[in-house]
């Protein structure tokens, strides 16, 4: 994978490109037999709309689905249908996300499913290549289509909508167009896909503050004992174990700890991070499966020729995955404000409370469990399953939704509490090794205490934590890559 370049084709489009391109600029371009397969898709829905009734395109859509739109009307029912499906609320999405969005609709077009005319995957190449950005707004979907938001982005390409940024040439919209560019979810995709992103690295960087607080509280290695985790082999928990070996004693594990029995924090760590590193992976395969899926309805398949009406604008498998992660998280946040309140007890590190280093009654780092609790509280706000819900719209015709939408932005939310949380188990941890070094070997471990007390550098007297903790979300990212 070139992680300055991706080149769309409608099959293999991965999370972390989805991120390079959104994040970080990286560049963009079509496959060449991507467009012949559209323009092929497109003429095969042409040739059907003389042929049969074709949702969206001969019809009208929702209720309306028995309605034959007027010939001599035909060439306006798709920028009807844009127009009056453009309906949003809340904030405008955020730049990044409106990229990955025009990525990943770009790349699912690419598939060739929708009979969109080529102009329309031409369009969103150009857009990405040239810096040219809609303006769509957040909210407004419930899991069966992002049919406000892309109807506001095809506006926006057929020059009815101002751009967020940059500029193109408008694009014609012909009469079939409309629903077949809308009729996706690639917005929540987007959202979700960045929010994977971000977590990704914190779980990863978990494994690396836990192996701090280890240090610092003087753990027992027999928890992420190899024969241990043998015996009740859960991929999540095995890896969590041979990553906390890794990152502390490469090959030499130590046979025995300090304490016959450690607190949960240390002691159930792969147990509990276990689940969330396998729903992590879980939520991946159901992103690169969605994000590569000619799934418009309806489908136009060229190698029989037909149209085909179907449901795979529903979303249960990725607002069931984004549930199941966000719920695991929640207990892997827990452990984290669990060790924060291990690092402030004397009885564990042989520190003052709250690691205070200055005169009776000094309050230390008593602050960060307060911080740490409310980041946890949010957490656990945003991992209330959004599925337990369902809607009937439509008239009754169209009587059930994932809310897929509502689980990416609470899995967005609950990934930036989760930082939080972390950050504070960095901050204490790090004055808690400030305090009192440790001889560490040469391992990641060792590393990452460098890294963060260059970030942290210890300040003894009670001082304000603000700027610490701010510090110290930006860098437990950073410790993914040890």
């Amino acid at each position: 994978m070139d992680p300055d370049h991706v080149r769309v084709d409608g099959r293999g489009l991965r999370c972390e490109e989805i991120a390079a391109v959104a994040r970080r600029g990286a560049s963009v371009s079509l496959d060449e037999k991507a467009l012949d397969r559209a323009l092929a898709a497109y003429r095969v829905a042409r040739d059907s709309e003389t042929k049969r009734a074709v949702y969206g395109r001969t019809t009208g859509v929702g209720a309306n689905r028995h309605e034959v739109v007027d010939p001599e009307a035909a060439d306006q029912h798709g920028l009807r249908l844009l127009r009056s499906h453009a309906g949003t609320s809340g904030p405008r999405a955020p730049e990044a996300t409106v990229k990955a969005t025009l990525l990943i609709r770009l790349n699912q077009l690419a598939a060739a499913g929708s009979g969109v005319h080529p102009r329309l995957l031409e369009a969103l190449a150009a857009a990405l290549r040239e810096g040219a950005v809609p303006a769509p707004h957040a909210r407004g979907s419930i899991g069966t289509g992002d049919l406000g938001a892309l109807a506001e982005i095809a506006l926006t390409l057929a020059g009815e909508r101002p751009w967020g940024s940059g500029h193109l040439d408008p694009v014609p919209i012909s009469p079939g167009d409309a629903l077949a560019f809308i009729s996706s979810n690639a917005a929540t995709l987007a959202t979700s896909v960045l929010a994977w992103s971000d977590l990704h690295r914190l779980l990863r960087a978990s494994h690396v503050v836990a192996a701090l607080s280890y240090v610092a509280l003087n753990g027992s290695p027999e928890a992420f004992a190899t024969r241990v985790h043998a015996q009740r082999p859960h991929p999540g928990s095995v890896h969590c174990a041979a990553e906390m070996r890794r990152l502390l004693w490469g090959e030499d594990e130590p046979a025995e700890g300090a304490r016959l029995q450690d607190p949960f924090g240390l002691r159930a760590f792969p147990q509990v991070q276990g689940p969330a590193l396998e729903a992590a992976d879980a939520l991946r395969a159901i992103l690169e499966i969605d994000v590569n899926a000619a799934a418009e309805n309806p489908f136009i398949d060229v190698e029989s020729g037909r149209v085909y009406h179907h449901g795979h604008f529903a979303t249960s498998h990725l607002a069931l995955g984004l549930d199941r992660l966000r719920a695991a998280l929640h207990h892997v946040a827990e452990l984290s404000s669990a060790r924060l309140s291990d690092l402030v007890e004397p009885d564990l590190t042989g520190l003052p409370p709250f690691l205070a280093d200055g005169p009776s009654g000094s309050s230390g780092i008593m602050i960060l469990e307060y911080v740490s609790h409310d980041a946890l509280s949010r957490l656990r706000h945003a991992a209330s399953p959004v599925t337990l819900g369902t809607a009937i719209i439509s008239r009754g015709l169209e009587d059930h939704a994932s809310f897929a939408s509502q689980a990416a932005h609470s899995t967005a939310e609950a990934v930036s509490a989760y930082r939080t949380v972390l950050a504070c188990e960095l901050v204490g941890v790090v004055r808690a090794l400030s305090l009192r070094p440790v001889p560490l070997p040469d391992t990641p471990v060792a590393e990452a205490l460098r890294r963060g007390s260059q970030a942290l550098p210890l300040v003894r007297e009670d001082h304000p934590l603000t700027a610490e903790i701010a510090a110290a979300e930006n860098i437990v990212p950073l410790l993914a890559d040890l």
